[in-house]
């Protein structure tokens, strides 16, 4: 028997013997899942829901040029941060009850250093003060005036919020729905994330996620977004995963890690998110409006897309190009 074979044979002995502790029923399904995975050297960048497809485009320049996938997923998220007609994400997004736009984020790199910020109020770029705390401070996370005045140490502009036309679409609500007020209603049309996973030329993967969260959420409120292992998580030795929709039903799970945790117990990126839906749907009495969606890349660039209800979509740019595909999902809205 040659190197070559008594390696691979070595390798299928082992992966055999993990598999094991499983039932013997999931153990096949898990070796035949993950002999299906298609292994590639090809870089690759997704990104959550249409606004990902012009992301993509903007991460795709520092991927094909042979860049890091770290610098690709902060600048291609920055396009959607400071788009002015996104109004859940960046600078154009909606505020909370009182009145204020505050913006939460988060990035992770291949060496699983990360860095976010939350409730950032008057800052531009959330993303990118979140690779700031990843890699000049000691620390993960750096909320609220804290963030802020970090920013501002660092350079970053100030920017007034809300936007005039936001700023009255918010008192036009508060008018409105003042018996919300105390207990805002979430939907799938009022709240979004941009997150982004990428692989670069190199095979290592990092991630980034973004938001202006909930709309007329209750002041101080943090969705899933910024938070590490819920909005999203890099294990380069597996894959990533980032999540969208309703962040609170997302951290009760810690959605983007157990995706990634699932594909190394030898799920597909698709069977790991769909497995991760399932756990949402079985945490919930009531699954009225709670829209969820998981995204998911692995080590070889294979992808994964599946959500609670139809409607969840992301883009995926590759050498072919970029293109808008909609993902599976478990039931319709009624």
């Amino acid at each position: 028997m040659s190197d070559l074979k008594r390696r691979t044979f070595f390798k299928l002995g082992l992966a055999g013997a993990a598999l094991s502790i499983f039932k013997p029923s999931r153990a096949g399904e898990l070796l035949e899942e993950s002999t299906m995975r298609v292994q590639r050297s090809e870089p690759i960048v997704i990104s959550t829901w249409k606004h990902g497809l012009e992301a993509n485009d903007e991460a795709w320049k520092v991927i094909s040029s042979g860049g890091a996938a770290l610098d690709a997923v902060e600048n291609g998220v920055k396009v959607t941060e400071a788009d002015i007609t996104n109004r859940s994400v960046g600078i154009g997004g909606r505020p909370d009850s009182d009145g204020h736009v505050t913006l939460d984020a988060c990035i992770m790199d291949h060496n699983s250093k990360c860095g976010a910020v939350a409730c950032l109020e008057g800052i531009d770029h959330p993303i990118s003060v979140a690779r700031k705390v990843m890699e000049e401070t000691p620390h993960v996370m750096l909320v609220g005036d804290g963030a802020r005045e970090f920013a501002l140490e660092k350079g970053f502009n100030k920017t007034k919020t809300p936007l005039k036309e936001v700023k009255k679409d918010w008192k036009d609500w508060k008018k409105e729905e003042k018996d919300k007020l105390k207990n805002p209603i979430i939907n799938h049309e009022n709240h979004d994330t941009i997150g982004m996973l990428a692989l670069d030329t190199n095979g290592n993967l990092s991630g980034s996620c973004t938001t202006s969260g909930w709309g007329y959420k209750l002041p101080g409120r943090v969705g899933d977004s910024p938070i590490i292992g819920a909005g999203l998580f890099v294990d380069n030795e597996i894959g990533a995963a980032c999540a969208t929709g309703m962040g609170e039903a997302v951290i009760r799970i810690a959605g983007s890690h157990t995706v990634v945790e699932l594909m190394r117990q030898g799920n597909s990126p698709q069977k790991a998110c769909e497995i991760a839906v399932e756990r949402i749907i079985e945490k919930h009495d009531d699954l009225m409006g709670l829209q969820v969606g998981f995204l998911a890349l692995d080590k070889f660039g294979n992808v994964g897309a599946h959500s609670v209800y139809y409607g969840f979509n992301y883009a995926a740019h590759t050498e072919d190009g970029n293109n808008l595909i909609d993902a599976s999902f478990d039931r319709n809205w009624d």
